[in-house]
């Protein structure tokens, strides 16, 4: 099967996967229950697309298909963020109980971070994207400290608050905030479409991309603009699912058998969909709301992630 059609049946797995979660024993006060389970679904999708989106054009820019976006310590950040609001402020403030004022905030500093950390590290000519990881390494172990340091500060009825936000959770997703950030996605896609042309020959690596005429250093910047956009959309609209991103572009790569960016981004972005439908679909009907999607997807990812570093370590 060719990939073109590996990417149809993957669309046609999510939409019925789609259909199974909003109609499944759908009773009651459907007027209730049914907009909230469509609202679920377009925040997984938005959420899922993001993620996979970001990653793929990510590995592609470090070369490197074990590295994500969360090295960048956006989402250390993320619970940093929460964790400062909820200790200065307190969880019953403005901050807290708007969500949308908490939406903004969040993508705000993680973007106006990740902006600062570029122009500080693209500054000079010998710096490069491994610099720019082991700085992202080194900050995100900094934000998890302090926000670790900060919740033992923290009246315990307040880290109870702090300590949902540690977890991606789809159920109480702002419908106001599903639509916030479908206007958001759709102008970080419009801006990358001026440099999506670049992806395939950037996978043969940096000497031969700037030996084929491709502007590099400035593709890089203005591709880890979206990559920064599109993870702190997604972590600030349901949390932060570390090992997604890892889990689906990788599981891309095996199915599609392709390195073409335009079916590997929609093969990940599909897989992505399908692993957050699968996983949600799971949490509410075996588990019934006993764990979260994170936990489900960072157990799965963390031993697909073992398994790539056995692998590369055979591979050497």
């Amino acid at each position: 099967m060719g990939y073109k059609k590996k990417v149809i049946v993957l669309a046609v797995v999510a939409a019925l996967l789609a259909l199974l979660y909003v109609f499944y024993d759908l009773s009651g006060n459907i007027s209730y229950i049914l907009p909230r389970r469509i609202i679920k679904v377009i925040a997984i999708i938005l959420t899922g697309g993001a993620i996979a989106f970001a990653t793929t054009v990510f590995m592609t820019i470090t070369n490197n298909r074990i590295l994500t976006p969360s090295v960048l310590g956006l989402d250390s950040l993320y619970l940093l963020i929460q964790t400062v609001v909820i200790f200065v402020f307190g969880s019953r403030s403005l901050v807290m109980m708007n969500s949308q004022i908490n939406y903004l905030l969040s993508i705000g500093i993680m973007v106006v971070f990740s902006l600062l950390l570029y122009q500080f590290l693209f500054r000079g000519e010998g710096n490069n994207v491994y610099f720019l990881l082991l700085i992202g390494i080194i900050l995100g172990t900094f934000f998890n400290s302090f926000t670790s340091f900060m919740q033992v500060l923290i009246d315990p009825n307040e880290f109870m608050v702090a300590q949902d936000r540690m977890f991606a959770s789809i159920n109480n997703v702002n419908s106001d905030l599903v639509y916030l950030s479908i206007g958001l996605i759709a102008l970080m896609i419009l801006y990358f479409l001026k440099y999506y042309k670049y992806l395939d020959v950037m996978q043969l690596g940096r000497d031969q991309a700037i030996n084929l005429g491709v502007p590099y250093d400035k593709v890089v910047k203005h591709l880890l603009i979206v990559v920064a956009v599109l993870i702190s959309i997604a972590t600030a609209l349901i949390g932060p699912i570390t090992f997604l991103g890892l889990l689906v572009v990788n599981v891309a790569y095996e199915f599609l058998k392709t390195y073409r960016h335009m079916y590997l981004i929609l093969g990940s972005v599909l897989i992505s969909i399908i692993a957050l439908l699968g996983g949600q679909f799971i949490v509410e009907k075996i588990f019934t709301f006993q764990t979260t999607i994170s936990v489900i997807i960072n157990f799965v990812g963390g031993i697909y992630f073992i398994y790539l570093l056995l692998k590369e370590n055979k591979a050497w």
